[in-house]
């Protein structure tokens, strides 16, 4: 269930998942509705960035509210400013926190403390963000339907955990393909086996793991944080590349998708990442539509719907201090 903020996909429901992307419908045909004129919305950025910082600013833009950027060499949070003074501050001055960190734990002290919804817009630990983009991205090209086979080949990475988050909403069959050492949280994996109809499985090879794909997905072998451990990464994951080869042995028309940005020629391919079943230039650009989506749900606007009538309604209330 959203509350206040949105920092991971764990207690969204299949009927709000659903809500999300009929906003984003909306919001991509009809600019009228401005949830954020005359509002201010802080990006705090840890993390370099090219697509979660553009798609934010310029979704706050087309919302009607003003993006104030927060480097982390400005602000300091956690080092020269503690978390939750700065929650505290920010929201007197903004409506809005959107966050790109390292570490989980400080995004969950701005929520707690902050009196404005606080976005997750990626921690070492997830990226709900980019995950609820690419769902809609299946939706938009017709392949969202239960029971997708979905295949990651790579690292139980931060962007892993919102998959294994999101079976827990919607049923799919989950596969990641990874050599041992690299696997997901035990507590995320216990918890989407037990809780859904989705299936999880762990393999060592990916031939056996792409067969009979809907979907191949990858991401880069040494994330932000990891440059110590590049040459064991490379070495570790040689045999985990995402090759024309790899793709044959997937459904005939298995779509492939990246979260970028991509190291051609080490996770994945220049041909595969720029031939026919690539959709990754979708999901760079839903990551716009859908966020502006989030930043909407959580100011309080809905979704109303009725025939071909659809407009977004304010709940009184939403979307300020809890």
């Amino acid at each position: 269930m959203i509350e206040k903020d949105f920092l991971s996909l764990e207690r969204l429901t299949r009927d709000e998942l659903e809500e999300f992307f009929l906003i984003t419908d909306l919001l991509r045909r009809d600019s009228i509705y401005q949830p954020l004129k005359g509002k201010s919305a802080a990006l705090i950025f840890q993390k370099p960035s090219l697509r979660t910082r553009v798609s934010f600013e310029v979704g706050v833009c087309q919302l009607g509210g003003h993006p104030i950027f927060l480097s982390q060499e400005g602000v300091g949070i956690g080092t020269r400013e503690k978390a939750s003074d700065v929650a505290r501050l920010l929201s007197r001055f903004t409506q809005l926190i959107v966050a790109r960190l390292y570490d989980h734990e400080i995004l969950l002290e701005l929520a707690e403390y902050a009196s404005v919804p606080v976005i997750n817009a990626l921690t070492d630990l997830s990226h709900p963000c980019q995950i609820l983009a690419d769902m809609y991205t299946l939706r938009q090209h017709g392949r969202l339907a239960p029971g997708i086979k979905i295949v990651f080949v790579g690292d139980g990475n931060n962007v892993v955990r919102s998959w294994l988050e999101m079976a827990c909403i919607f049923p799919m069959r989950f596969v990641l393909a990874a050599p041992r050492g690299y696997d997901p949280d035990p507590a995320i994996l216990r918890k989407v086996r037990q809780s859904t109809e989705s299936t999880v499985e762990i393999v060592r090879r990916a031939e056996e793991a792409v067969a009979g794909a809907d979907v191949v997905y990858t991401d880069v072998w040494t994330s932000m944080g990891q440059e110590k451990e590049m040459a064991a990464r490379k070495k570790a994951f040689a045999k985990f590349k995402v090759t024309k080869s790899l793709m044959a042995l997937a459904k005939f028309d298995c779509l492939f998708m990246h979260c970028l940005p991509a190291h051609r020629g080490e996770e994945v391919t220049e041909e595969v990442l720029e031939g026919g079943q690539s959709i990754v230039f979708d999901e760079a650009e839903n990551r716009l539509h859908v966020q502006k989506a989030v930043m909407a749900r959580l100011l309080g606007f809905r979704y109303s719907g009725a025939g071909r009538a659809t407009t977004l309604r304010h709940v009184a209330g939403a979307g300020g201090k809890r």
